[in-house]
């Protein structure tokens, strides 16, 4: 029996997000994109769930989950 680990990941509310940009500067491990100009994205592969995002979003659309792995 293996035990679940969980992980830190974040999460956009993407029909609230203005594609301002602000997390993708702040992104250490540029996890985040802007896509087609009207949303940010996250890349689930390289974000490490650090929240630095989330703290630096305006309009407060980026939570930060734990999720199984």
């Amino acid at each position: 029996m293996s035990a679940i680990r969980k992980k830190r990941k974040a999460f956009v509310a993407q029909e609230d997000c203005v594609a301002c940009g602000c997390c993708v500067k702040v992104c250490p491990l540029g996890a985040i994109q802007i896509v087609k100009g009207i949303m940010a994205q996250v890349n689930m592969d390289k974000c490490v769930g650090c929240g630095k995002c989330a703290k630096e979003c305006p309009a407060s659309v980026i939570e930060i989950r734990e999720v199984n792995v």
